[in-house]
């Protein structure tokens, strides 16, 4: 019974993440480059929480999706929990015309995921000086064709130390590339929940 009591307290003890946090998420996003993903950003039914789309198939928010689960962090269930009692702050209804929130797409849509981190994560500044994004950052991008993107900042660099660089998949899988600065940057924030979900 002692046992079990050390191993309650244990489990619901708030975890201090600060750059344990980050290593790990840099880990688990690097790790994701070893993934072979055919880019699919088509609707699915999944489940919830903790669901997921086929694990061969993934769109950028997918990487980011995949490297906060392994973490113990369900994107999933956090956005869609936030929309259900805010959803007049997310861009569901001018965008895709939805009049509720879905569990199955709604934590997959980039400017969803910026919401969230605005709301529950912290803003940094967007400029062109490399030394300001940090390994585990969060970046969006607008590419052309105004089609959103989402990456998660590594602590490897550019060959000229002038950026760091950025794990996402913008079509070809996940990858490991030299980009941060090869479109409009939309946002840049860092999320480290107190807990794990």
């Amino acid at each position: 019974m002692k046992r079990f009591a050390l191993l309650l307290a244990l489990l619901c003890t708030p975890v201090a993440y600060g750059s344990t946090f980050t290593s790990n998420l840099v880990a688990a996003a690097l790790e994701r480059t070893e993934h072979s993903v055919r880019y699919d950003g088509s609707y699915y039914r999944i489940a919830y929480p903790n669901g997921d789309v086929p694990s061969n198939i993934g769109v950028c928010t997918d990487l980011l999706i995949r490297s906060y689960r392994k973490l113990g962090v369900d994107l999933q269930s956090l956005v869609h929990e936030d929309m259900r009692t805010n959803f007049s702050k997310y861009p569901s209804k001018r965008i895709w015309g939805l009049s509720r929130p879905d569990s199955n797409i709604d934590h997959r849509r980039v400017p969803n995921l910026q919401v969230f981190f605005t709301r529950h994560g912290e803003v940094l500044p967007i400029k062109q000086d490399g030394e300001l994004y940090q390994a585990g950052d969060i970046v969006t991008w607008m590419l052309p064709g105004n089609l959103p993107h989402i990456g998660i900042i590594l602590n490897q660099w550019s060959d000229d130390s002038a950026r760091p660089l950025v794990v996402h998949n913008i079509g070809g899988g996940p990858v490991l590339e030299d980009m941060l600065f090869n479109y409009k940057i939309t946002g840049h924030y860092r999320y480290e929940p107190k807990r794990i979900m």
